[in-house]
């Protein structure tokens, strides 16, 4: 008894000291065996390193951070030859799993964590879609200013026209539909800034409590209230 007593006691100080994390990022990168994985997150402009691991011939790893609001965080990977890759995810407290290749670090990437993420993938695999499609037609109104083709120029201009304004039609109605996440601001802040005022304010001001107190939410409102300052003084 006196020896499970013991045991008891040691088990129960090993958990209490065991510190609890916000935010717990594991996962592997299969076929890298030499090289340093960094936890990072935007402070003040600049990117920061909050964690890092480094990988000796066990491609599986586990970081660590504090997180007191959901944001965007970074996985960042540099190897010993030099070569660099960095891969972004929406954070949210608890466990985050990235799976990914040294091959293709950024595009073999699955990532399985927050409901902030899974929104996030959402709207960037539709954006994406648009953003192909706008590089062929930027290439073929090239070719035809190139061979000095006005016409077909200026037809390719308004379809590209047409189709930038389709895809901001995406990107608001997509905030509207997801006004109680956090990634709506945090969208609006990379994919919309260049918005009318209105446009912001509707989506601002639609936009749950919670998600009015994260750190996007917080920076829309400066945002916000920066263009109307220079609006007004314009």
């Amino acid at each position: 008894m006196k020896k499970i007593s013991i045991l008891l006691v040691l088990l129960l100080a090993f958990s209490c000291g065991k510190k609890e994390h916000d935010l717990t990022v594991m996962g592997t990168v299969k076929g890298l065996k030499k090289g340093t994985i960094f936890l990072q997150r935007v402070s003040d402009t600049a990117l920061v390193a909050l964690d890092s691991v480094s990988i000796l011939g066990d491609s599986r790893f586990e970081l660590h951070s504090e997180l007191s609001t959901p944001e965007m965080y970074y996985l960042y990977l540099y190897k010993n030859d030099n070569s660099e890759n960095q891969l972004s995810f929406f954070a949210d407290k608890g466990i985050t799993e990235v799976n990914t290749t040294l091959k293709n670090f950024v595009a073999d990437a699955k990532i399985n964590g927050s409901k902030q993420q899974e929104v996030l993938t959402e709207y960037n695999k539709m954006i994406k879609q648009f953003n192909d499609k706008s590089l062929d037609l930027i290439k073929a109104n090239f070719e035809a200013q190139k061979a000095q083709n006005k016409i077909l120029a200026d037809s390719l201009q308004v379809v590209m026209d047409r189709y930038n304004n389709s895809r901001f039609k995406y990107a608001l109605n997509f905030t509207m539909n997801h006004l109680d996440s956090e990634v709506t601001p945090y969208i609006v802040l990379s994919d919309m800034y260049n918005a009318n005022i209105k446009a912001l304010d509707t989506i601002y001001n639609n936009l749950d409590d919670k998600v009015l107190k994260s750190k996007y939410g917080l920076d829309l409102k400066k945002f916000i209230e920066d263009v109307k300052l220079k609006e007004t003084t314009e």
